[in-house]
């Protein structure tokens, strides 16, 4: 008898690790399709094959039309799938998680329900954003201040590097043509991030909603993920992009950032951060493939075996 944890899809060793993916694949205005084992997005241009296995997340932008069986694959791929559109992001995630441990899900639910954890692991995305701060005894409400400050600071920061007018952060709901060239990229930027921390949040067995910064919605870890790498990496991506040409923004800063990604070895780094951000220190994430019961005193014992006793 097979259980939830002994499914006949493909193991983890058979599956490409998370941190070696592409980071997104994007399409628009086609069908995706399954041909064997690789994706196929048909257009009035041809076919072109995608090996899902190696897909972080795919991007479905407007247009686009995806069958049963390209989503069945991409399940069993552990891929992301995240619909973008020009309303804004919308996820609808169609990966499992690449891991058959709970172990991090665990750690992250337990952090989450603790006061004190919560804002320890909150004052550690702060700092693996801004190295070098003392965050020590920082209430939420200073490390908030402290973001937007340094946030405002890099804004104005690629600004003056790449000779980009700026005049201030703005998004307008529905109507990314009405925003500037620097908001246009910046917008596209964070989007794509979405998209990749969605990807490994999902990968890792994590719970999307349980945040640690952001608060209130089904996506708040997957934010705080994407954050992570905001100043480091998208804001100076846009800004680059911007100071290009005016034309084709969004997908031009879609191919520059996940060039970046790749070169920087990012979702490797960003697995290992979510990692280090959960499990206590020195601790490794448990492998194999097991479900175990839950019994008194916090005792596991194994599955798949008639506990039945006479008391």
């Amino acid at each position: 008898m097979s259980t939830a944890g002994r499914r006949k899809a493909l193991t983890p060793s058979e599956l490409t690790r998370v941190g070696d993916r592409t980071s997104f694949v994007y399409l628009e205005r086609c069908t995706v399709h399954r041909d064997s084992n690789a994706l196929t997005a048909e257009d009035g241009e041809g076919t072109r094959h995608l090996p899902s296995a190696t897909i972080g997340t795919l991007l479905l932008g407007p247009g686009t039309r995806v069958t049963h069986k390209a989503m069945e694959l991409l399940g069993e791929s552990g891929a992301g799938v995240v619909w973008v559109g020009e309303r804004g992001v919308r996820y609808y995630s169609g990966g499992r998680a690449l891991t058959r441990s709970s172990a991090l899900v665990e750690a992250q639910a337990l952090a989450w329900a603790n006061q004190r954890r919560r804002l320890e692991v909150a004052r550690a995305m702060f700092s693996l954003r801004f190295p070098g701060e003392d965050t020590s005894g920082t209430s939420r409400r200073t490390l908030l201040g402290m973001e937007g400050d340094r946030v405002r600071r890099c804004y104005q920061r690629e600004a003056e590097r790449t000779g980009v007018a700026w005049y201030g952060r703005r998004y307008t709901q529905g109507r990314f043509e009405l925003d500037d060239s620097p908001n246009q990229a910046i917008t596209a930027a964070s989007q794509c991030f979405y998209g990749v921390a969605q990807s490994v949040v999902a990968a890792l067995g994590c719970s999307p909603g349980l945040g640690f910064v952001h608060s209130g919605h089904e996506q708040s870890f997957v934010l705080d993920i994407a954050d992570l790498y905001k100043v480091e990496v998208a804001i100076p991506v846009a800004f680059e992009v911007a100071a290009e040409s005016p034309d084709d923004l969004g997908a031009r800063t879609r191919r520059a950032l996940r060039d970046r990604i790749h070169e920087e070895q990012l979702l490797e780094r960003c697995v290992e951060d979510v990692k280090g951000l959960l499990l206590p220190e020195g601790e490794e994430e448990p492998e194999g493939d097991r479900v175990d019961l839950l019994v008194d005193g916090g005792v596991t014992v194994e599955s798949g075996q008639n506990m039945g006793v006479i008391w």
